[in-house]
Parts: structure tokens; sequence; C-alpha cells
């Protein structure tokens, strides 16, 4: 930024900044100031005082239209990676006077905003016309999210160079929000990860449950619709009845056994790749990016999580820097907002049977009785069938993921459904 642009950045923060008006109109009463002195002529002199009054007038009235307004920013709604935010703005004008035309700029995050490269986090603009005496006026607009995280919004900016347009100025306003952006929850028909599950930990597990799929069974009872449910379980008759989504729960995982979804931050996930993306939130420059891996890992316990809800399935989650959660808001938070460790933790394990998703094989002979578990080889490295070798050397059986989703998201899914079932029957075989 130049000794010009950093001039003109200060004016129009703390007073008023020309505009390209405001310099000709200016630029001209100072040369009519100097042909007045040399040639004593009163109307020159009269030309120079009204052109610089007009651009003083200008930036005293620009100056004060931005002032002593009420600006508030509505809580945002949560949102799973790929839909749009919904950022809603209060403007209120407080005084006797009628306001009129300003600008508003709302800075997107820059973490959000580096996920969409053409745009390039560009602040969002709106232009009012006129902001009668106690009023407010609503400004909504929205923007794409691509990626899990927590992304925060601080200020506004209101622009203004009313009425006479000579001169900017604006004023930033404080208006705080939080916006989380859940990561993608895969629709499972099927797991094998979770329905073999607690059958060695529990002898009477395997007759006792029933597991149906995800849109078949008795239906035992009927309850408000859950996010993440699926549409094939509304009871659009009954839903009609009361003005709401009711959702046919169905029979299904009678055993009781639970299970807790256990993510290893600890384990060697961010490492430094060319083209990886930067870590939503981190600092220019700052070392490390989230591995490909690490996204995968996030999204299928999310996954995990809705498929054991969706069955009646009591389930946790556990990282070592949150310990046990439960609830499905809590739950989604965190892995919104959930990173890599660079610092080992020293919460152990809980003794439940759990679903633990690792980077690091050797961290599989540690786990308690009834545990399966997913491993993420290693960065850039592809594995399009499981090794059996990776898993018969372990007491538990498990699944070796692929580290690409270069066909898309629904390769995970498919790896969730049907590989483990193989492997198991390959084992017992």
């Amino acid at each position: 930024m130049t000794l010009f642009h950093r001039l003109s950045h200060w004016l129009e923060n703390h007073w008023a900044n020309p505009a390209y008006g405001g310099w000709v109109l200016g630029s001209l009463s100072t040369f009519f100031f100097i042909a007045a002195t040399n040639t004593l002529s009163g109307w020159l002199y009269v030309m120079s005082g009204l052109g610089l009054a007009l651009v003083l007038l200008s930036g005293y009235l620009a100056h004060q239209g931005v002032q002593r307004l009420l600006l508030r920013r509505l809580p945002i709604e949560p949102v799973s990676a790929g839909d749009w935010l919904t950022i809603t703005l209060h403007l209120e004008n407080p005084q006797a006077e009628t306001r009129s035309l300003f600008e508003l700029e709302d800075q997107v995050p820059p973490a959000l905003g580096s996920q969409l490269p053409p745009q390039g986090g560009k602040p969002q603009r709106q232009a009012l016309q006129r902001l009668p005496p106690h009023e407010i006026q609503t400004w909504t607009y929205t923007y794409p999210s691509q990626r899990r995280g927590v992304y925060r919004w601080d200020r506004i900016t209101v622009r203004s160079a009313a009425p006479l347009g000579l001169c900017w100025a604006r004023r930033d306003y404080s208006a705080p929000a939080r916006a989380v952006v859940y990561p993608t929850v895969l629709p499972l028909a099927q797991c094998p990860l979770l329905d073999q599950l607690g059958r060695e930990q529990d002898p009477q597990f395997s007759s006792q449950q029933r597991p149906q799929s995800a849109t078949e069974g008795v239906t035992r009872t009927l309850r408000p619709y859950r996010w993440g449910d699926s549409m094939r379980l509304i009871h659009w008759r009954t839903s009609a009845r009361h003005g709401d989504l009711r959702v046919r729960e169905l029979e299904g995982f009678q055993g009781g056994i639970g299970v807790v979804l256990a993510l290893d931050t600890e384990s060697p996930w961010a490492v430094a790749q060319p083209g990886d993306q930067p870590t939503p939130g981190s600092k220019p420059g700052e070392a490390g990016t989230i591995a490909e891996n690490f996204e995968q890992a996030v999204i299928a316990v999310a996954s995990l999580y809705f498929y054991a809800r969706q069955h009646q399935l009591p389930v946790q989650f556990w990282s070592a820097d949150t310990g046990l959660l439960e609830g499905d808001r809590s739950i989604l938070e965190v892995l919104a907002a959930i990173q890599p460790q660079t610092t080992p933790s020293p919460q152990p394990l809980p003794p439940q049977p759990l679903v633990w998703l690792t980077a690091t094989p050797q961290s599989l002979g540690t786990l308690p009785e009834g545990s399966r578990w997913l491993l993420w080889p290693g960065i850039g490295r592809s594995v399009s069938t499981p090794d059996p070798r990776l898993w018969e050397s372990h007491k538990f059986p498990g699944l070796v993921m692929g580290s690409s989703l270069a066909p898309g998201q629904n390769s995970l899914a498919q790896q969730l459904q049907q590989q483990l079932q193989q492997q198991l029957q390959r084992r017992d075989s």
C-alpha cells in the first residue's frame, strides 16, 4: 500500500476522504486562489472560497451521516459443508433526521473467503437509499460454505458520500457473530462396523438385536423430526395433522450396548504437502495443513454417529481434548472445530467398546474389548482394497480406508457400508 493510499484510508476512517470530484474541485479552488493572489481579482477569491467550502461541507456532512447508527447481526444458523450460510443484519436510525445514500460493507472471514478463489473473500456490499428516523432495515445475504469450521464475523463498515458526493466517510461498527459449518453426513443404508459391534463382548447381543435397514421395520413410535433423519421415515399423514414433521421410530438394536466414536487427534494427520488447502482459521504462513485423511475421518465420525442414532444405538463421542460428549448439537459443534493436536493428552481411552479412527497402526493394540477401528494408512498413499495383514494381526476387525476422495464422497460411504462385511466373512472362514 502506497503512502497516498494509506493517507486516503486514514482520512476516510477518521474524518472524510475526497472523492475524484472532490480532488478536482479542490485543485481548481487552489488554482483560482493562486491566480487571485497574482491578479488581485476579487471574483477569483470568491470562486476559490466557494470551492473549498463545498469540499469541507461535503466532508462534514458525509462524516455526520455515518455516525450514531445501531447495527446488530442476528445469530447465524448452523449448516453442513456445501450449504449456504444466511447472514442477517439489522440497521436502525435512532436519530430524528433521515439518513440517505450510504453503503454497508461486510467483510467475509478470511478462512471462509479463501475457499472461493475467484471471489477471493471480497466483502459483501449493500446500498441503502433511505433510512427514516427510528426505523429498522434488514439486510440478508447468503454465502457458500465449502469446508467445515467455525467462522467469526467481527465488524461491519458503513460508508457514505451523501449528500454532495465530493467526500467519502466510513465508520466501523462492532457486529460479532459466529457461524458453525458442520461436517458432511453421508447417508448410510447399512454399516457393518456398527452392526457387528459388541458381539464379542456380549454373547447374547447377537440374538437380542435385530438390526433393520434405515427405512424398513416395525414402527415403535412417532417422534419429532431431528436433523439427519431420513426423509423416508417421515410419517406424512401424522405430520399434516400436527403441523410439523413426525418421524417413525423403528424397532432395532434392542441389546442396549453403547458405542463410543473415538477420533485420534494425536495421530500425524497434519503434514505440509503441495496443493493442500490451508487449515480453516489458520493464520497466513502458519506451518501445517489439514490432511485430507483427517477430513475423511471427521466425515466418517458424523456419518457413523447419525447412523447409530437412527438405529437407537446409544452413542457418544470421545477425543483427547474434549473427553466423552453426548448430544447432537454439542458433538457436531466439536466436529466442526476439531483439529489435529501437536501435543499429547494425558486422558486415557474410555473402557467402553470403541470405534477408533486413527492414522497410527500402533495404537490399535490398546483398544478395549469389542472395539472396531478405521485406519487411514498415510497421506498420499492410495489404498483401493483392504490389506489383510493390517487387520489379521489384531484381535479386533477393522477397515483400512482409502486416502483419496477423487471419485467423490460416495467412495467413503461405500467403504463404510461394504468392505468391513467382506473382511468379517473372510475372518470367520
